[in-house]
C-alpha cells in the first residue's frame, strides 16, 4: 500500500536531511502511527506520501505506484485516492458544512446526484447529522474536524492521512476524533497519523513508527509511545526569595508614598531638631510639642510576612528585612511651615 525503500530527504540550506534512509511497508487496512518530537521527519514522511515532495535518494510507492515516476500531470488524479486531514482544519469560511464538504466532489467533477447522496451519507458517519446549513464559525472545534474529516472521506479514499488531527482538540474531543478514526479504519481505509499524543498511542495499541532526528529507531507491530522523559513538565518550578522580596518592596513603596504626602501648614512654627533623641512610636507623644509645631511620625506599615511564608526572626533576633539588608529605622519628619 505504501512503500518507503531506503528514503533521504535533503532540503536546500541545511547540512543535516530531514529523512535519512527510511525504510518501512504499510499494509492496506493498517492503523500506523508516526510519532517523535518536532522535527524528526513525520510530517516529511506524510508530505512524500501525498507527492508534495519528491526523495533526495530512495524510492517511495503508494498504491503501487512510484511517485517518482509519476508526472506533475497525473498528481491530481493520484490524490484522488488519498485524504488528508490537517491540524488547523482549512475549512472555507464562507460556504456551509455541505458546501465545504461536496466542494471535494466538484473539483473532481462528481455528478451532482452523486454530491446530493454521497455529503449526506458521510456527514451521518461523523455525526454531523442536521448540521449541514451551519457556517464553520457556528461550530466547536471538534465539529469543524469533523466536517475536515467527512471532506477528505467523501471521496471515498483508500488512504487516510492525518497530521495531528487532535493538535488544536480539548482531551474530551480529542478522544471523540481518535474514536472516529479507528471506526474509518475498521471500515478498510488505511489511516496513517502523525501525533504527539502519547496517551493515544499507549491505549491504542497500534502499530508505531519513531522517528527520531530524520532517522527511524523503532516499528513496532502493537506499541506504544515509548520514551516521554524529553516531553517538559508544566509544573511551575518555585523561585526562592520571591515572594520575599515583593512583600518588602511593596512595604518600602508605601513608606515612600506616606513620606510624600504634604503635612498642613501651621503659622510661626517653630523648628524641632531631626535628632530628637525620642524613639519613633506610632502613637501620639505624651508632651505636647511646642506651640506652632507638629511634629510627624512614620513608621512601617503592618505586613503579615507570616502570611507569605517569609516571616519570623533568626536566632539572633533579626527580621527577613534586617537579613536581606532592606530594613530601615522609623524616619522622623520635623514640622513644616
Amino acid at each position: 500500500m505504501i512503500r518507503f525503500e531506503h528514503v533521504t530527504k535533503r532540503f536546500r540550506g541545511t547540512s543535516k536531511p530531514a529523512l535519512n534512509d527510511v525504510d518501512f511497508e504499510v499494509q492496506r487496512g493498517e492503523f500506523v502511527f508516526l510519532v517523535g518530537a518536532s522535527g524528526s521527519g513525520k510530517s516529511s514522511c506524510l508530505r512524500l506520501i501525498l507527492r508534495e515532495d519528491q526523495p533526495s535518494e530512495g524510492r517511495v510507492v503508494v498504491l503501487g505506484r512510484d511517485l517518482h515516476s509519476l508526472s506533475s500531470r497525473k498528481v491530481p488524479y493520484f490524490r484522488r485516492h488519498i485524504g488528508s486531514v490537517f491540524q488547523d482544519f482549512r475549512l472555507l469560511p464562507n460556504k456551509t458544512v455541505f458546501q465545504n464538504v461536496a466542494f471535494t466532489l466538484q473539483v473532481i467533477g462528481s455528478s451532482r446526484a452523486f454530491i446530493q447522496q454521497a455529503v449526506p451519507e458521510v456527514l451521518a458517519l461523523v455525526g454531523l447529522e442536521g448540521k449541514d446549513k451551519r457556517l464553520p464559525h457556528e461550530l466547536s472545534g471538534g465539529e469543524q474536524q469533523r466536517v475536515a474529516i467527512a471532506r477528505a472521506l467523501v471521496n471515498r479514499p483508500q488512504i487516510l492521512l492525518a497530521d495531528e488531527p487532535t493538535g488544536n482538540l480539548d482531551p474530551a474531543t480529542s478522544v471523540d476524533i481518535m474514536q472516529l478514526l479507528a471506526r474509518i479504519n475498521a471500515g478498510g481505509t488505511t489511516v496513517v497519523m502523525a501525533t504527539h499524543e502519547a496517551g493515544f498511542v499507549d491505549q491504542m495499541k497500534r502499530r508505531v513508527i519513531e522517528l527520531r532526528g530524520g532517522v527511524m529507531v523503532r516499528d513496532d507491530r502493537h506499541g506504544g509511545y515509548g520514551d516521554t522523559s524529553a516531553i517538559p513538565s508544566l509544573t511551575p518550578q518555585a523561585e526562592k526569595g520571591a515572594a520575599a522580596t515583593a512583600a518588602l518592596t511593596a512595604v518600602l513603596q508605601l513608606q515612600r508614598e506616606i513620606a510624600a504626602q504634604p503635612a498642613p501648614a501651621a503659622p510661626d512654627a517653630a523648628v524641632v531638631p531631626a535628632s530628637d533623641p525620642a524613639p519613633a512610636t506610632t502613637t501620639e507623644p505624651e508632651v505636647d510639642p511646642a506651640p506652632g509645631t507638629r511634629p510627624i511620625k512614620i513608621a512601617a506599615p503592618a505586613v503579615d510576612l507570616d502570611g507569605l511564608g517569609i516571616g519570623g526572626l533568626d536566632a539572633d533576633g533579626r527580621g527577613v528585612a534586617d537579613r536581606l539588608g532592606l530594613g530601615q529605622e522609623e524616619d522622623e519628619v520635623g514640622p513644616t511651615t
